[in-house]
Parts: structure tokens; C-alpha cells; sequence
């Protein structure tokens, strides 16, 4: 039995990691075309901004030089005690501003109702697109099966974790890429992404992850989320580890509570996209649970040998021992070990920041409310 946990945890973590994206790899190699639009569409963009008034107005800036006709901005500032509302609205944008604050998803469900285009894109306050983002964020709307676009994110930043970062979301491009070949992606970036406006779904009061309840509402009704590489979003990386951590934690408890709270986020009557839900973010959550149950089983098999490889008998206890000890060992030393010793320490911290979400879902002690977390190189 120790050995069966060992190897099955192992497995199920290589396959979260690994097999899945090769799994796509085989079976999504056919590029998806998207017929051309048949007129340009209407464009709101929503920014929920919370004290951002040092990059607030450069956004604004940034995003009515998009080249789009008639394109609305809207700067949701709910909450907000320093001057957004102000720099906003100088700058030519919409402002819906009220001194509560009652979280982002109620903030952005209040925009949702104010905007009149066709489609409805949401941006963060500190990130940059691209100039052509959202020319590529709204050309898969040409096809009809089409009910949201996601773009493409990157991080800034030039440390351990700038480079752990930009190599995660690049890791997660190709997935996300592949996802779309087969019909639909199940990962979107909130920083950019668009919806029907009549398929949007505004988030109930108290949703953490606002982006994602909107993309599985759309998956739930029956249509696709297009991943598009060349809308493009780079936003700095987290000031520190510690903010990054804090950032995951809140992700993954957003991702329990959407579980629970939405029907059809696991769409069964889609059987690949049920598959995509349950590989690429369901397995993955439960990945430090797997890290947890193997580490247990290989020391067991120390005390309590079993027969041969299969049953961790000797010398296989003491190997599968000595290969997990030698990963966290590489994890703690991480920037000492050069640019490889970020991976190690990178999964690690987002396993600690998957468990810690979880444990947040199960006690319901993750707030809605959004607290702006420090960038480095944050324009002003």
C-alpha cells in the first residue's frame, strides 16, 4: 500500500505538470482560424482601479490611444480614498465611483451594467498593452462559437522571480494555445479579456476571481474562450516573493469557491473541455496534497520496506527519499543554484500557495476586497 501511494501521487503530479501538456501537444496541432469580422464592434473597456492614482491616468492614456472607434473606458473606483476618481475622469474616461468599498467582482458588476459596447474587455490599472491588443483581443469574435477571449501575459521584471514568472506564463501560453485548438481554453488573464456583452455573467457579490467565473459562465452556456497570443498584456512582477505567494493563495481559494458556487464549472456535457477544467486546473490545485502523500510514503518505506521498485522495497525507498529531498533541498538554495534553481523553488512556493488556498476555501476566510499589491517598475 505505501508503495501504490507513492507511485500514484507521483503520477498524478508528473501528469498535472507534464503529461497533460504533452497530451496536447499530440492531439492539438491544428492551427483554429477565425473567420473575419463582419463589422468592427462596439468596445468597452473596464479598469476596476482601487488607489491606483499613480498609474491611473497613464492607463486611461494608453488605453483611448487603442486604435478603435468610439471605444469607452470605464474606471470602476469603487472605494477608492485618493484621487482615481479624479485623475480618471480628467483624462476622458467614465467614472463609477461610491466610498464603499465592497470588493472588485461588485465594482466590476456595477461597470457591467453602465457599459454599452458590444463587447466588454476588462484591464488591471498597472499593466501595458500592447498597441494591436485589442484589435487581436476582439478578431476571434468573428467566429460565433466564440463567447470570450483571453490574451497573452507577461512579467517584467529582471530577478528570480521576473524570470520564474515570464517562464510559468509561458509555460502556461502553450497550454492555453492548445486548449483553444480543441474548442476552448479554460485559463484566462483578467488583465485582458473580452466578452459578448450578451453572454457576460457580472460576478455575484463576494466571487474572488471575477475573470474566471465569467469565462466558465460562458463555457456553461455553451460556448468557446479563445486564447489569443497577440493581444498582449506585460505587467510588472510582484515586488516580492512573499506578495506573490499572497497573490496565488487568493487565486486558488477564488478557484475552490467558483467549484462550489457555479453550476457547470465543470462542464460534463463538454467531455474535452471537462477534461481541460479538471487537468490543467483541478489536478494541478491538488498537486501539494500528491507532494504531501509521496514525501509520507517514501519515508514509511524506509521504516516499513516493501518488495522491489513497485512497492518501494531497498534501494528504492532510500532513492525515492533521497530525489525528493535533493528537489527541496535545490528549492531552499534556489538564486545560489543560478537560473535553474528557480523552478525548483518556484513549484514549491506555488504548492505552499495552493494549499494555503484551499485551507483559506474550506474555513471561507478569503476576502472578496482587493488590495493592490506593490509592482516593481510601476509607472507613474
Amino acid at each position: 500500500m505505501i508503495g501504490i501511494a507513492f507511485w500514484v501521487s507521483a503520477a498524478l503530479a508528473a501528469y498535472a505538470y507534464l503529461g497533460y501538456p504533452l497530451v496536447l501537444a499530440v492531439v492539438a496541432r491544428r492551427r483554429r482560424r477565425y473567420p473575419p469580422l463582419s463589422t468592427v464592434p462596439s468596445v468597452t473597456i473596464i479598469v476596476a482601479a482601487h488607489d491606483e492614482e499613480a498609474v491611473i491616468g497613464r492607463k486611461v492614456d494608453e488605453l483611448l490611444a487603442l486604435d478603435q472607434p468610439g471605444l469607452e473606458v470605464i474606471v470602476a473606483a469603487d472605494g477608492s480614498s485618493d484621487g482615481t476618481a479624479g485623475i480618471a475622469s480628467g483624462r476622458g474616461a467614465t467614472v463609477l465611483h461610491r466610498p464603499e468599498r465592497l470588493g472588485k467582482s461588485a465594482a466590476i458588476a456595477r461597470a457591467i451594467d453602465a457599459a454599452d459596447g458590444e463587447i466588454i474587455a476588462f484591464s488591471d490599472a498597472n499593466n501595458h498593452w500592447a498597441p494591436g491588443a485589442l484589435r487581436a483581443l476582439i478578431t476571434p469574435f468573428g467566429d460565433p462559437r466564440v463567447g470570450a477571449v483571453t490574451g497573452k501575459k507577461m512579467s517584467g521584471g529582471d530577478d528570480g522571480l521576473g524570470w520564474s514568472e515570464g517562464a510559468y506564463w509561458r509555460y502556461e501560453s502553450f497550454i492555453r494555445l492548445r486548449e483553444t485548438r480543441l474548442g476552448s481554453t479554460v485559463g484566462v488573464n483578467g488583465e485582458i479579456f473580452a466578452v459578448r456583452r450578451d453572454l457576460v455573467s457580472p460576478p455575484p457579490a463576494g466571487i474572488v476571481n471575477d475573470d474566471a467565473w465569467m469565462a466558465h459562465a460562458v463555457i456553461a452556456a455553451g460556448h468557446d474562450v479563445a486564447f489569443a497570443p497577440e493581444a498582449l498584456s506585460v505587467e510588472p512582477v510582484s515586488a516580492t516573493a512573499a506578495d506573490e505567494m499572497e497573490r496565488r493563495t487568493r487565486m486558488v481559494a477564488g478557484f475552490w469557491q467558483m467549484l462550489a458556487r457555479l453550476p457547470g464549472a465543470i462542464p460534463w456535457r463538454r467531455p474535452v473541455v471537462a477534461w481541460q477544467v479538471i487537468s490543467h486546473k483541478l489536478m494541478r490545485h491538488l498537486v501539494p496534497l500528491w507532494m504531501v502523500t509521496a514525501g509520507l510514503a517514501s519515508l514509511s518505506a524506509l521504516a516499513v520496506p516493501g518488495d522491489g521498485l513497485w512497492g518501494l522495497g531497498t534501494p528504492w525507498n532510500a532513492w525515492a527519499v533521497a530525489t525528493q529531498a535533493a528537489f527541496y533541498l535545490a528549492a531552499l538554495a534556489g538564486p545560489r543554484l543560478g537560473g535553474a534553481g528557480y523552478v525548483p523553488r518556484f513549484v514549491v512556493a506555488s504548492n505552499a500557495a495552493a494549499l494555503g488556498g484551499l485551507w483559506r476555501h474550506l474555513r471561507g476566510t478569503q476576502d472578496a476586497a482587493w488590495s493592490r499589491a506593490d509592482r516593481v517598475r510601476e509607472a507613474a
